[in-house]
């Protein structure tokens, strides 16, 4: 159901069955490595190319996702994914291997909660019965295709962040027990002239306001209405830009806590991450592996998460293009035995 201008809720209150998710080594090493399903200690995830890799990855949340759901592949009505390669081929060849009905999404980062949000409109509308909503990042196909491959060597500025190689998958039915998923707000593109792929969380800071400001305006809520607001992967240059914004346009954040998926994924003051981390993979393995379990062990009953996306391309960064963002919203309250 339409809520304002541009939210959706969801009066079935979709459950998320199950959730898979799935890292590298570097995510492994960072303070919430426990809460992964799985984790390599391989980038290349014994494949022969990182693309191959990441599609392996995502392949692998997927599979995890259904066996803790207790589903088959063929009980799937619909598979929506997409992630950061062109023509986003490692949701594609990973749908191929599934054998689901599929649709392709891109958000860039914003995918996770795109995903999400599209698959609990797909529940709410009854149009389906069970629906997976999945993405995926690797660090070195995201380097190489939009700055420089890791070989390279190239050192990077401190507003610079690290790609996460990782991937998370949920499942969502109609009945269960699990986190529902109450509403969603679909992001507007904000464009604020930024043209440093090396940037991205000041790129992309005014698209998760934006979209903040949009839910809690549609929804008639204060942040407090939540106990966590969360962003995608903004990181350290983003989160206090954002925090800024808040100030500015006198939203009472000091109501909630406010955090950032790309400060929670590493450590970095023992790792070499720069800003902190992003990519699809970021805010979709933080969300289904992280903060679900946080919900699952009762800390957390109101949850808002706000992947973001820079929506560039080699092929616009080479033509000095700006940077145009979005941000997707979506609100996952305790449900079941998370109640």
């Amino acid at each position: 159901m339409l809520k304002g201008h541009q939210s959706w809720v969801f009066k079935s209150r979709p459950v998320i069955l199950s959730t898979g998710t799935v890292v590298g080594p570097d995510e492994g090493k960072g303070p919430i490595s426990e809460d992964f399903d799985i984790v390599h200690d391989d980038l290349t995830v014994g494949q022969k190319t990182w693309e191959k890799a990441e599609k392996a990855l995502l392949e692998e949340a997927a599979m995890r996702a259904l066996d803790n759901a207790g589903l088959t592949g063929g009980q799937i009505q619909f598979y929506l994914g997409g992630d950061l390669m062109n023509q986003i081929i490692s949701n594609t060849f990973a749908a191929r291997t599934l054998g689901m009905p599929y649709l392709g999404i891109f958000g860039a980062c914003s995918t996770s909660m795109e995903g999400l949000a599209l698959a609990a409109q797909l529940m709410d509308s009854g149009a389906a019965n069970y629906v997976m909503a999945g993405t995926c990042s690797h660090n070195c196909t995201a380097e190489k295709q939009f700055r420089y491959p890791t070989e390279y060597g190239s050192q990077k500025p401190p507003t610079a962040q690290y790609t996460v190689t990782g991937a998370g998958v949920a499942v969502l039915g109609k009945t269960g027990d699990g986190p529902v998923v109450t509403s969603a707000t679909i992001g507007r593109i904000v464009d604020m002239g930024i043209t440093d792929p090396f940037n991205m969380g000041a790129a992309m800071a005014p698209a998760a306001v934006d979209t903040i400001q949009a839910h809690l305006r549609d929804l008639d809520r204060e942040p407090g209405y939540y106990d966590l607001i969360i962003t995608g992967d903004l990181a350290t240059v983003g989160v206090n830009i954002a925090r800024e914004l808040f100030a500015k346009h006198k939203v009472p954040m000091e109501q909630t806590t406010f955090s950032d998926c790309g400060l929670l994924i590493y450590d970095r003051e023992k790792q070499t991450v720069q800003a902190g981390g992003s990519g699809c993979g970021c805010s979709a393995t933080v969300t289904y592996g992280h903060l679900l379990k946080r919900m699952k062990k009762g800390e957390l009953k109101r949850i808002l998460v706000v992947a973001t996306g820079a929506l560039l391309s080699p092929l616009s960064f080479q033509q000095g293009e700006s940077i145009p963002c979005i941000a997707h919203a979506v609100s996952i309250e305790s449900g079941g035995l998370y109640a």
